[in-house]
């Protein structure tokens, strides 16, 4: 959601300048008065709104949204190790996890926090991929865990101006919320490995290294799609760079049909 107007708002009246631009090209200003009390009234009433829906969807969702450290280890003469962190959505209290592939794929080592980081730790494995959808399940051992999975929306029925949250491990800050709206609808992004992921949610909620793989929200604290990639100044789409306000999220219509498959895999694999 776009951050609340406040003022501190003296008198009975306000004035409010009104600019008229007449087919000549002509500028009128004009000002009107409007009762002071009904609009601090308005301003307050929205901004605890916003507040109390803030605090709802955080409460419920966090203890959810996980961070995830994917390391991978390399050989030869400029040989080492590389460690990308990413966050993930708990999908099942079996101990299945979903996030985007781009955070795990070719790692040797995939490490899951709960809670924060005085949270517990586990270790991953993979048991699910759809590289063509940026899609990877992870399963821990859901032992001595306390895991409740965060229940999907329909992205079909998002629509512009709806307000947004995202959840996530930025830059290794876990369990942070970022707050926006709906920017448009229906995206197409490339996928890492060269496929067309379409149907994709734009949002103005902060998304940056790190985030991806988390959930964004709608207000009802569903998961409406999994945070992906971002537009950079460098790039047209990336998923890496820092936040410039147009963030993607893989729409929650495709992930559900992917979990589909992905999940059977898991039993498979159990």
């Amino acid at each position: 959601m776009t951050s609340i107007l406040s003022a501190a708002l003296g008198g009975l009246l306000a004035a409010l300048a009104v600019v008229l631009i007449a087919p000549s090209g002509t500028v009128t200003t004009r000002t009107v008065s409007s009762s002071t009390d009904l609009a601090a009234n308005a301003l307050a009433s929205d901004e605890q709104t916003h507040q109390t829906l803030a605090h709802f969807i955080y409460e419920h969702a966090a203890p959810s949204v996980v961070a995830i450290l994917a390391t991978t280890q390399t050989t030869g003469l400029f040989g080492g190790t590389q460690s990308d962190s990413g966050s993930g959505i708990v999908v099942s209290a079996k101990g299945l996890i979903l996030t985007n592939n781009h955070v795990t794929a070719g790692a040797n080592k995939i490490t899951v926090q709960f809670a924060g980081t005085s949270g517990p730790t586990r270790r991953a494995t993979v048991v699910g991929v759809d590289a063509s959808n940026d899609l990877t399940l992870l399963s821990v051992k859901p032992a001595g865990l306390r895991l409740s999975p965060l229940h999907f929306g329909n992205s079909a029925a998002a629509r512009v101006g709806d307000p947004a949250f995202a959840i996530g491990n930025p830059f290794t800050f876990d369990q942070t919320l970022t707050v926006g709206v709906i920017s448009a609808l229906d995206r197409t992004i490339t996928s890492p490995n060269g496929a067309s992921i379409t149907g994709v949610i734009q949002t103005d909620a902060a998304l940056n290294p790190g985030n991806s793989g988390g959930p964004l929200l709608n207000a009802a604290g569903q998961v409406i799609g999994v945070n992906s990639q971002i537009a950079t100044s460098g790039s047209a789409l990336a998923t890496q760079g820092s936040n410039s306000g147009i963030g993607f999220a893989i729409p929650s219509a495709t992930v559900l049909a992917d979990l589909a498959t992905l999940d059977h895999g898991a039993a498979r694999s159990a």
